[in-house]
């Protein structure tokens, strides 16, 4: 009998292989703020034109329906393969431009590819983790955003201090093809992995509800559309997401441009808040299950924890009024921890209400909303912080997740 028949723990090791893909993900996408002070000097680009280029990323990642219909017809491993093959060559382009027009498409070309991330990761907690488990399950990949992007602070630093920002690309480039020799080694469904134990195996397929088994079908978009449930989860995550966009895209020059840090503060605080995050990723189930343990239901309990997350982000809204600069970052830092304790939440909720076969096209129509407040948020930042400052939009992210609370205690009903 091997390692994992008798520790019967392999769907531990799956989601922690698809944490590590989340992370690399995050980190390819994370090294283009981290270098933005740096390449943004070197060819000779303002921010309104950065903020162009944050945006197509943006436009590439709305398409996440199709990707996610995509993951949904040929598979989880051939699929994740392909895209994140994607994701590391076109990173390490990158470290090719030579001015803004080339960055911008390779943008928007990594957005689509990279919007597999969230849609590939809840497929692999729907077939892999019965009900009980799945809160943690993804929480536990989602661990993998906040870690990406808080590796690309240090990683780009040293990268920038030792060679120059191209070599930052092609280094994080290089970590994701890796990462796809390890997912094309390791992954199977419970069907069909050789390595799960029978015990293993009953215990998924047990505490799993019947009502998200797979139809055997392929995923209907209009009828995804017409349920009240899908846009009680897709509106909260447009309305919370610009939070994540704010942190990946902006902060760095923010904290450049605003608080005066130079590249070694940045390395060594922009990486915090995401560090925070990862804390939110894990408080987040934990407040779940707990409530569970006291009689509150699974979707009320999540519903809860996402209110808590909504109340505790609050703290955004004084950012830019205080007066130290590590009091900021500080409050980033809460910013990060709430925005990954109501944010995961929300993210795994769609597993406790749709079908495994038609997962991956939710996670992608949602993706799509949230991403597209994103774009909106960035493209606003990017035309007015100039004339503004960013004062306004940490007030707006400080209060927009008390209306996403709301919105989902009112469209979300349980399943009978």
């Amino acid at each position: 009998m091997g390692f994992w028949q008798r520790t019967r723990a392999l769907r531990w090791w799956i989601i922690a292989i698809v944490m590590l893909g989340t992370i690399v993900n995050y980190l390819t996408r994370s090294t283009l703020a981290v270098a933005a002070p740096t390449f943004m000097a070197d060819l000779k680009i303002d921010e309104h034109q950065y903020s162009y280029i944050t945006a197509a990323f943006q436009g590439g990642i709305m398409l996440q329906p199709l990707v996610g219909y995509i993951l949904d017809t040929i598979g989880l491993r051939t699929g994740l393969a392909l895209f994140a093959t994607g994701w590391g060559v076109l990173t390490m382009a990158h470290g090719l431009a030579i001015n803004w027009q080339w960055l911008f498409v390779l943008r928007g070309l990594l957005g689509f590819a990279e919007g597999t991330s969230h849609t590939g990761g809840l497929k692999v907690v729907a077939e892999w983790f019965p009900a009980r488990e799945r809160g943690y399950a993804g929480g536990v990949y989602n661990l993998g955003a906040s870690a990406g992007s808080a590796l690309a602070a240090p990683l780009v630093a040293a990268s920038i201090y030792f060679w120059n920002w191209r070599a930052a690309f092609v280094v994080a480039g290089l970590l994701a093809l890796l990462w796809v020799v390890l997912w094309l080694v390791w992954y199977r469904s419970p069907a069909n992995h050789p390595s799960i134990s029978q015990e293993e195996r009953d215990h998924i397929l047990a505490g799993q509800e019947a009502h998200i088994q797979a139809a055997g079908t392929r995923p209907s978009i209009p009828s995804i559309l017409r349920q009240r449930n899908f846009w009680g989860i897709a509106i909260p995550r447009f309305l919370a997401d610009p939070t994540w966009g704010t942190l990946t895209f902006w902060m760095p020059l923010y904290l450049s441009s605003v608080r005066g840090f130079n590249l070694g503060e940045i390395a060594l605080s922009a990486f915090l808040p995401f560090v925070a995050a990862d804390l939110g990723c894990l408080f987040g189930p934990t407040v779940v299950v707990w409530l569970e343990r006291r009689g509150v239901s699974l979707i009320n309990a999540r519903r809860w924890t996402f209110t808590l997350g909504a109340v505790l982000m609050t703290g955004m809204m004084f950012v830019g009024t205080v007066e130290s600069a590590w009091a900021a970052v500080a409050l980033l830092c809460l910013g990060g921890f709430a925005h990954q304790t109501l944010s995961v939440t929300c993210i795994t909720m769609a597993t406790d209400l749709f079908r495994k076969n038609e997962l991956g096209t939710v996670a992608g129509l949602a993706g799509l909303l949230a991403n597209s407040s994103i774009l909106i948020f960035s493209l606003l930042i990017g035309g007015l912080v100039s004339t503004i400052g960013y004062n306004p939009f940490f007030v707006a992210l400080g209060l927009l997740d008390l209306v996403a609370a709301a919105l989902l205690w009112t469209l979300v009903k349980a399943p009978e």
